[in-house]
């Protein structure tokens, strides 16, 4: 709204789910059940701004100190005094080991390098002192990788004139997925996958002039998934519950400490909660049909991101009726 949004209805829609009620997040009750616990969120920018969202939430109750910060901002850990409660935020974008040659505006000097066997130690090392964790793939998948297994390459995503074989980011996803997901397995921490988030950019993508102006939610049957999301959705329930069954026979099906966190469709519905042209300041102040670039994925806050906590807080509070 600083940056000038003129439009503020994105404020106060809310989700609701068919045939049921979900109750809205309360922050003095989930800092309760959070006492002397801890929280992780693993994951790229979307799994920071799902952290921010709750941040915010929980300060009606009490305001967080921040405790660590790594040198580039992108991995955080706060503390919250009066409850003993740990929230932290780890940059692990591909969740499994990546060598990424790139600057902060996005600009790579080189294909990152992924190694399809190996978790990211910055999340992995530091995981048995978790409580929960919200872990999420996603985009960063679709980029020029250079794929590896036992050290040895194996092939590559989009790489034209390296002559490797071309295996797809959906080989990867999976590969990624699989391992993440049998290693919290095999833990003590409540693990939950989000699905993946649907950006809407129109008539063009981040880098083409692709916008989202639109100022309400879809209407029933006015959109559905699109190809990549649906494919990437279909990678992450195959995955889960691949992954829940076998934890579920190793474990006699008690206490499996997997959860689904699906909120691909719910954000589906919500294009008018996005920063758009407004990640910048007063973009059209000098010309009002200034060309700019529009966040069309990231969320504004309040927004459509806060019920994937009223969905988290549903879930820890009544985690044997759900997945």
């Amino acid at each position: 709204m600083r940056n000038g949004r003129p439009d503020s209805g994105y404020l106060y829609w809310r989700w609701k789910p068919s045939g049921c009620d979900l109750p809205k997040f309360n922050p003095r009750k989930f800092l309760k059940l959070m006492r002397n616990k801890s929280l992780a969120f693993i994951g790229d920018s979307i799994s920071r701004n799902h952290v921010q969202s709750l941040l915010c939430i929980l300060s009606q109750v009490e305001r967080a100190v921040e405790v660590y910060s790594d040198k580039e901002d992108k991995s955080k850990r706060w503390l919250f005094q009066s409850h003993n409660f740990t929230l932290s935020v780890i940059w692990a974008p591909f969740l499994i080991k990546a060598d990424i040659f790139e600057d902060n505006n996005g600009v790579s000097s080189k294909e990152t390098h992924l190694h399809l066997d190996k978790l990211d130690l910055k999340w992995a090392e530091q995981y048995d002192s978790f409580d929960y964790a919200v872990i999420a793939g996603g985009k960063w998948f679709l980029k020029t990788a250079v794929y590896l297994e036992n050290d040895e390459v194996a092939g590559c995503h989009y790489c034209p004139g390296l002559n490797l074989t071309e295996l797809g980011m959906d080989f990867a996803y999976r590969k990624a997925l699989s391992l993440a997901l049998d290693f919290a397995s095999k833990h003590r921490a409540v693990m939950f996958l989000r699905t993946t988030t649907p950006d809407h950019f129109e008539n063009g993508e981040w880098f083409s002039g692709g916008t989202c102006n639109r100022t309400v939610p879809f209407g029933e049957g006015e959109v559905d998934v699109g190809e990549l999301d649906r494919a990437m959705r279909g990678i992450e329930l195959e995955e889960f519950d691949k992954a829940a069954a076998a934890a579920a026979v190793v474990g006699s099906g008690e206490n499996v400490g997997l959860k689904l966190l699906d909120t691909t469709r719910l954000s589906l519905l919500r294009p008018d909660g996005h920063p758009g042209a407004y990640m910048q300041f007063q973009p059209f102040a000098k010309d009002k049909d200034a060309k700019v670039q529009n966040d069309c994925l990231h969320w504004c806050l309040p927004g459509p991101i806060d019920s994937w906590n009223d969905l988290v807080m549903e879930m820890i509070s009544n985690g044997g009726l759900y997945r």
